[in-house]
């Protein structure tokens, strides 16, 4: 019987990383929401949703409960991140209770990020950094269930590789989102604000990156298959699919949301194939 399961905490660290992924891939759908049906500023200030309030008063529109809703997440993630700090403190496991102090810390910066996006006027730049640190929490959390039951390997540089082209593929979707006409606000004050790039050329740019990280994921399947690998292979394809799809449909909302929840699914698979058990490729 290992320490974890002496001290009866193991099964609540793998709840905890559980809930900590599924929470944070779900506020970035909750996110791509926010902005695609028009209601990043639903609450046009912040830390106040409205002047003087941390509450919505007046009529309640749909921008503002969409917004406010979301706000209100982060409350959830912060309960899941405390409570998972205090398991892996309880473990005595130095390594998990880092991960557990970085999971935490990257949520009130979030917040933050998230703020400063609508006093910006959602700046396409501000909001692009406000989704990777989610990215980031998603790929912490993978790090986090993989590492209670087992020590990190020393990944293979095609792996870290496979990493990286996941990265720039994911960043460079937002760069590509804020060069769209998906503003995230129905009033269009935001619309101002976009990044200036072409359309089409960061799309294209994107689509280099994906056929890149594609490439290197097959490389990976080829020396060695495992669950983690399957799984990028299909999330990949799932994505890859939605995105071209969206292209050629004029990025209908719908299709752009199913879109970002794919990309967490990427960042997440990617990490898992980084950090599984001992590998060659």
């Amino acid at each position: 019987m290992s320490a974890l399961d002496r001290l009866g905490t193991r099964i609540w660290l793998i709840r905890l990383g559980w809930a900590s992924l599924i929470a944070n891939i779900g506020l970035v759908v909750t996110g791509g929401a926010v902005r695609l049906t028009g209601s990043g500023l639903g609450c046009p200030t912040w830390p106040h949703c409205q002047s003087g309030s941390f509450v919505p008063h007046g009529a309640l529109t749909i921008h503002k409960g969409i917004e406010f809703g979301n706000r209100m997440l982060t409350f959830v993630l912060t309960a899941v991140a405390i409570i998972t700090f205090i398991a892996a403190w309880k473990s005595a496991r130095r390594e998990l209770r880092w991960l557990a102090f970085w999971m935490g810390m990257f949520i009130p910066a979030q917040a933050i990020i998230g703020g400063i996006s609508v006093l910006t006027h959602l700046n396409p730049w501000v909001v692009s950094l406000h989704l990777v640190s989610s990215m980031v929490i998603i790929g912490l959390a993978v790090v986090f269930i993989v590492r209670i039951d087992r020590p990190l390997p020393q990944p293979s540089p095609l792996r870290w590789a496979q990493l990286a082209a996941a990265a720039a593929v994911i960043y460079l979707g937002t760069i590509v989102t804020g060069a769209g006409p998906h503003a995230g606000d129905a009033g269009r004050e935001a619309a101002k604000y976009r990044n200036g790039f072409s359309e089409l050329e960061t799309a294209q740019l994107h689509t280099d990156f994906v056929f890149l990280l594609v490439g290197l994921t097959l490389a990976i399947l080829i020396i060695r298959r495992s669950r983690a690998i399957y799984a990028l292979v299909a999330v990949e394809v799932f994505n890859a699919g939605i995105g071209f799809a969206q292209y050629f449909t004029h990025l209908p909302a719908l299709l752009v949301g199913i879109h970002m929840f794919g990309a967490a699914l990427v960042a997440a698979a990617s990490t898992w194939v980084l950090v599984e058990e001992k590998h060659h490729a």
